[in-house]
């Protein structure tokens, strides 16, 4: 069973739920989400609050929708095919540059997962890094950033095809990854632990794994929009620290490669991060967002050169749902 919450956070929870969209008439509520790729543990807040009926007891029948190489569930969202969308900051930093109506309405993951991978012992800190050949991805915001922050180069780069094999030859290399990925499959390969550096660790600061949806969602059906992201918080709260086990099951019917040890190594790697729960969600709660880190990640940004200066990022997020502490008593 899925720990429950206590007295205090219970109520709370309970006057949340109760006040859903669908108690009038009785009837659900159909909602659709969309992930940003094939079903697996870092979606896996959604398909706890599914598996354990918290979006049904607060009124909505969600569908999750994964995303992966073939679909772009964004240009649904903005098509109306779908309700939200599992989106991140640097998405409606750029919907704001170019007039779309994104709004992040949560944060599932107060630290990008976004790694740089290094041979065992090569080096010791995230700035020493500039002294590697960087295999990343052509077009990567946070390389800007990096090179903004940390003075890395264009020249330095080599471009990531998702083949590891160039980093695995070459120990002066790094290469980019995200956090249970490209270590797990190395270590699965090679028998060694590459050491991982967060990016997030290092500075960069925007949230991740946002709920996404439309301002006019928000301003027509505002019920549903704090239903799903009440749910949303209970079920990252309850997936972190209960009983996972019926939201693994989904993921995998969802993603068929998908195996229980990628699920185990990625929780892990959730949790002594402080991927999902961390810093402001301490006291705020899970899904928490701050206008002073908008602020701050959008003038890195700007500093890095990867969003135009001058923009009103004010339409871009609401805190109008979240910062409530819902799920606090859930955490051990």
């Amino acid at each position: 069973m899925t720990k429950r919450l206590s007295t205090s956070a219970g109520l709370m929870a309970a006057t949340i739920l109760a006040a859903g969209p669908a108690l009038a008439d009785g009837h659900l509520t159909s909602v659709s989400f969309g992930t940003n790729w094939v079903a697996q543990a870092e979606h896996g807040g959604f398909y706890q609050s599914v598996a354990d009926g918290t979006y049904a007891e607060c009124g909505l029948d969600v569908t999750i929708v994964p995303g992966g190489p073939q679909v772009n569930n964004q240009a649904l969202l903005l098509a109306g095919r779908i309700d939200f969308y599992m989106g991140g900051t640097l998405d409606v930093l750029f919907g704001v540059a170019e007039g779309l109506p994104l709004v992040n309405v949560m944060a599932s993951f107060q630290k990008d997962p976004q790694v740089i991978l290094t041979h065992p012992g090569r080096v010791s800190s995230f700035a020493e890094l500039t002294d590697l050949t960087m295999i990343v991805q052509d077009g990567a915001p946070y390389y800007e950033w990096m090179k903004s922050a940390y003075g890395f180069t264009d020249d330095q780069r080599q471009t990531y095809t998702f083949n590891s094999a160039p980093f695995l030859v070459n120990e002066d290399a790094a290469q980019q990854g995200y956090l249970s990925s490209e270590p797990f499959a190395i270590e699965r390969e090679t028998g060694w632990a590459p050491d991982v550096y967060l990016i997030a660790d290092a500075g960069f600061g925007a949230y991740s794994t946002t709920v996404q949806t439309l301002a006019d969602t928000i301003e027509e059906r505002p019920d549903v929009v704090e239903c799903f992201v009440n749910g949303s918080i209970l079920g990252w709260a309850n997936y972190m620290y209960g009983d996972r086990a019926a939201a693994n099951e989904l993921i995998m019917a969802d993603n068929p490669d998908m195996t229980q040890e990628a699920i185990d190594f990625a929780v892990a790697a959730m949790l002594d991060n402080g991927i999902v729960d961390s810093g402001d969600t301490t006291e705020l709660g899970i899904g928490a967002m701050t206008d002073e880190r908008m602020a701050d990640f959008y003038a890195t940004m700007v500093e890095a050169g990867v969003v135009p200066e001058g923009l009103d990022i004010s339409g871009a997020y609401t805190t109008q749902f979240v910062n409530q502490g819902l799920g606090n008593d859930i955490r051990p």
